[in-house]
């Protein structure tokens, strides 16, 4: 395996091999998690005070921060931390805590304004989240339910299993906490796959083969509402997976698609139950800000129940992030897009009129 030029974790890391266990610093347990606080990052009082600077500017009503990119925050001191939290994201463990911005003293639109600040730092750009083109999007209830094939999870209060999201680094900002539940659980898919190769060899090669998706009407022009893609990767020597249970069993609606087998229906159950046993619970507070690699961390989200106020229903601003020099990906992750040609990095949800917006407050 040729490492890339930004994998600084490659003496930690073997080529990948289908078949074979994978040796990556992104395998983890629980339990060593829970030994370390190496994964939680407590900001400073200077960071803090770098960020309020760094924000000033821009808090203001009306203010667009789609333009806003690394240059217009500079953060002389947290950025060196912030690089080292991109390096750990990209290479490393693949998730990282922020912990402790002062959303009160913020205020809706600062704190937003910071944690964009803070993506322009662990990524190259942002992607859009659904057809309305929100590249800040806001994660709360507003009545959708998930066994709905044209709504998702995001915008529900119900249980979301492990899965990815479509970019390579997805972030979000701890807002406000629900009432009851509302948990947030992640599991290094490495793990997973290292554990169902040692259990059921024969269910790993299950999902090392293309599933169908259904794109939940976000449908790009000119592109089928449903595509393939894998669980489980290897490619140019580096592990990568993508798991969406949700997009991934309700994709027979069309008539072109087939139901699934009965082996992919326990491959794909096997998964959500290993990433339930290997789950690691971070924590997530009001303040929190929380970075996965989409290609290595699985994520879920228990059910919950809102405060009867409006003002304190569970709220999450969340990030989809590109980094052009993340880990290698196969052609498929591309041809979900576009073509490897036409397409510079994978991610993001457009629609034929999509066009990208980054609203800081909830409407």
């Amino acid at each position: 395996m040729q490492a890339t030029k930004h994998d600084i974790f490659a003496d930690r890391r073997e080529a990948a091999t289908p078949g074979k266990p994978i040796v990556d610093p992104a395998d983890w347990t629980a339990k060593e998690m829970a030994a370390s606080d190496d994964w939680c990052y407590e900001l400073t009082a200077r960071d803090i005070d770098e960020l309020r600077a760094a924000v000033a500017p821009y808090d203001q009503a009306n203010i667009d921060v789609m333009p806003l990119t690394q240059a217009d925050f500079p953060l002389p001191t947290l950025g060196a931390k912030l690089n080292e939290i991109r390096a750990e994201l990209l290479y490393g463990r693949g998730f990282g805590l922020i912990r402790g911005l002062p959303v009160d003293e913020f205020g809706k639109r600062g704190a937003a304004i910071a944690f964009w600040a803070v993506g322009q730092y662990l990524g190259d750009d942002v992607l859009s989240q659904n057809k309305h083109g929100h590249v800040l999007g806001h994660v709360t209830d507003i009545g959708e339910s998930r066994n709905n094939p044209s709504q998702r999870g995001p915008y529900s209060r119900e249980e979301i299993p492990f899965h990815v999201d479509c970019s390579d680094i997805v972030g979000l900002l701890c807002m406000e906490v629900s009432r009851t539940g509302g948990e947030s659980s992640l599991v290094s898919s490495v793990a997973v796959y290292n554990e169902m190769l040692a259990r059921r060899p024969d269910l790993v090669e299950v999902l090392s083969q293309p599933l169908y998706r259904d794109r939940r009407d976000e449908v790009p022009a000119g592109m089928a509402p449903w595509y393939r893609l894998a669980v489980f990767h290897c490619y140019q020597g580096y592990f990568s997976a993508s798991i969406e249970p949700t997009y991934i069993g309700s994709a027979h609606r069309f008539d072109d698609v087939p139901e699934m087998t009965p082996e992919q229906k326990e491959a794909m159950a096997f998964s959500q139950a290993l990433s339930e046993e290997l789950r690691f619970d971070t924590g997530f507070d009001r303040g929190d800000m929380q970075f996965c690699n989409n290609h290595v961390i699985f994520h879920t989200r228990r059910a919950f129940e809102d405060f009867d106020d409006p003002d304190k229903k569970r709220h999450l601003l969340r990030l989809w992030l590109k980094a052009h020099d993340g880990r290698p990906l196969p052609p498929a992750f591309f041809e979900r897009h576009g073509t490897v040609q036409s397409v510079d990095r994978p991610g993001g949800i457009v629609g034929e009129d999509t066009v990208l917006n980054a609203p800081l407050e909830r409407t």
